[in-house]
């Protein structure tokens, strides 16, 4: 009987617990390291939108099946999968991102998304938000959302079931000729394969075992408002906003800060400004507009607040795959981890053992870059989806 492989994986976010599961279900003999809470890092910082609206066929591709394993997975444990519908939408005004829009929902279509492009009547009459700035809107109807937090502590309970062993609280190190792990510089084993699955900090660890890759970490911000809200999930392409259902409300964030911030030292609070700027946003959206043009509704308030660390790459797609013999990385997800953790981690799982049909792109390979790039950070949800 041939002998199990053996494979660390570094960071329990969503990522590394999906895949550190499949690669169990697979026979692997999976260590799983995460120096924090699982699921306290990136992912419990998540939006938990899930959408399969994207204009190339890659991605296409991975989110529709990621969607189905999130179909699945409803009703195990806490996890639910919320179906919502997915309305982005430009402004009157905005004649740039009405064009894009449209263009984008025609690309969508050709990989048989079901999007439909409509007016700011049409949207009313289907949906209760404001509609009375809205230029042209797109409607994904396959899409949804999740709470990150639950799906973390759900692939926890399926970790342990599948014999994963969690070394959590601890900083690592990575070796890799061969393949290993060191605390403390201490290595404490070696193993066929290492997965490095940490976030903005895949970088760090790369980096330090001779493997640079390009990735470059941004902060993004998010707020959870108090608001009777059971709308789509939205989002405002000419405010650059968006906000979905919760159950406190409504969950709201902006897209994207362009600065890099520093790892080490960098604030997990919200700003006041992203605060006010998103209240409003959330005001505005949600409020419903009388046949006289006045906005009625409640105005919302902050529930909570917080800033997050996303990883952004020079093209805008993940860095998944080998780096070295035996090592791998999944990281640079501009904000869309979640929403494809279930079909990356298993095609991790079967790029790492050799197994399966289904293949990692070559649009994501990490060796497309030799990790010294210069590029600027771009915001992850736009209106093309890429």
């Amino acid at each position: 009987m041939d002998t199990p492989a053996r494979v660390a994986v570094v960071g329990a976010g969503a990522v590394g617990l999906t895949t550190a599961f499949d690669l169990a279900e697979r026979g692997a003999r999976v260590t799983l390291f995460e120096r924090d809470t699982p699921g306290g890092g990136s992912t419990g910082r998540a939006a938990g939108i899930c959408y399969d609206a994207y204009a190339e066929d890659i991605d296409v591709a991975v989110a529709d099946s990621a969607m189905a394993r999130f179909r699945r997975l409803s009703g195990e444990g806490e996890f639910v999968f919320h179906e919502t519908p997915y309305v982005f939408l430009a402004r009157e005004g905005d004649d740039a991102a009405a064009a894009a829009l449209e263009e984008s929902a025609e690309r969508m279509r050709v990989h048989d998304r079901a999007v439909s492009l409509v007016g700011a009547d049409e949207l009313a009459a289907r949906f209760p938000i404001r509609t009375d700035d809205v230029l042209l809107a797109g409607v994904a109807e396959n899409a949804g959302w999740a709470d990150p937090a639950a799906y973390a502590d759900l692939f926890v309970e399926k970790c342990e079931s599948a014999g994963v062993e969690f070394r959590v609280g601890d900083a690592v190190s990575l070796r890799t000729d061969p393949p290993g792990v060191a605390v403390d510089d201490v290595l404490t084993a070696r193993f066929d394969a290492v997965v490095v699955a940490a976030g903005v900090h895949s970088r760090r660890l790369l980096a330090e075992a001779g493997h640079p890759i390009a990735l470059k970490p941004y902060r993004a911000q998010a707020l959870v408002a108090d608001c009777d809200y059971r709308g789509p999930t939205v989002y405002d392409a000419t405010d650059e906003s968006y906000l979905r259902p919760h159950p406190a409300g409504v969950l709201a964030g902006d897209g994207v800060e362009p600065v890099e911030p520093d790892l080490d030292d960098w604030d997990p609070t919200a700003d006041d400004w992203f605060v006010a700027d998103a209240l409003d946003a959330v005001r505005h959206r949600t409020a419903v507009v009388d046949p006289s043009g006045a906005a009625a509704g409640a105005a919302p308030t902050a529930d909570r607040a917080w800033a997050g660390l996303c990883g952004a790459t020079p093209d805008r797609n993940p860095l998944v795959g080998p780096v070295a013999e035996g090592v791998f990385v999944a990281a640079g997800w501009h904000g869309h981890g979640f929403m494809w953790a279930p079909e990356i981690g298993e095609r991790l799982a079967e790029a790492v053992l050799g197994d399966g049909q289904t293949s990692i792109p070559d649009a994501f390979d990490p060796r497309r870059f030799d990790g010294d790039e210069e590029f600027a950070v771009v915001e992850g949800m736009t209106l093309d989806g890429e």
